[in-house]
């Protein structure tokens, strides 16, 4: 079993919408933590250091395997 963990960082724009930014896709937690700790000293980041979300993936694997509805 191989695993990536993707890394995103989301800011809420108001009550329906946010911002969704992909970071990169890495190797190991590690990796991605430390992705981390090098943008929340970048503008923009520093202001919203609790945005960022690491998810783990693993390869070969469907993340969806249903359907969807359609909404009127």
């Amino acid at each position: 079993m191989s695993v990536v963990y993707l890394l995103n960082h989301v800011r809420d724009l108001d009550d329906e919408a946010s911002e969704v930014k992909c970071i990169g896709i890495y190797s190991s937690e590690d990796s991605a933590r430390a992705a981390v700790a090098r943008l929340t000293k970048q503008p923009g980041f520093r202001d919203y250091p609790d945005g960022f979300e690491i998810d783990s993936y693993e390869l070969d694997e469907d993340q969806w395997s249903e359907g969807f509805v359609v909404g009127e």
